[in-house]
């Protein structure tokens, strides 16, 4: 008699293996949709932001620097002018923010306007 209830117990061993990892799969769906689906917007959107960085673009870098965008190079490198005279390079993604999208200017019309 001791035998036959041994094996009754273990045959219902199959649902508490499913039962158990049910909250498993529950707490990646809840991960998932609060951590790394907004993450991964964030970067794509910042992604396109950095693309998007034109001369004449007023940023601010990582590092908290603020400046006028005078250069944009092909290899990730932006130029940046931070004061009359003085410009930094720096590479593309640590610009963290555009603050104010500027209207491209052609040589030609910067030393018009420095000349006037």
């Amino acid at each position: 008699m001791l035998i036959s209830e041994a094996y009754a117990q273990a045959a219902g061993g199959t649902t508490d293996m499913l039962t158990s990892l049910l909250p498993l799969v529950l707490i990646f769906v809840v991960f998932y949709f609060l951590l790394i689906r907004p993450q991964q917007k964030k970067m794509k959107e910042h992604k396109a932001m950095i693309e998007a960085v034109r001369r004449g673009d007023v940023v601010t870098t990582s590092g908290g620097i603020i400046g006028k965008v005078a250069k944009v190079q092909e290899d990730g490198i932006v130029q940046i002018e931070i004061a009359d005279g003085v410009k930094v390079k720096v590479v593309k993604g640590t610009i963290s923010e555009v603050r104010s999208k500027g209207a491209e200017i052609d040589d030609g019309e910067k030393a018009e306007t420095k000349a006037s």
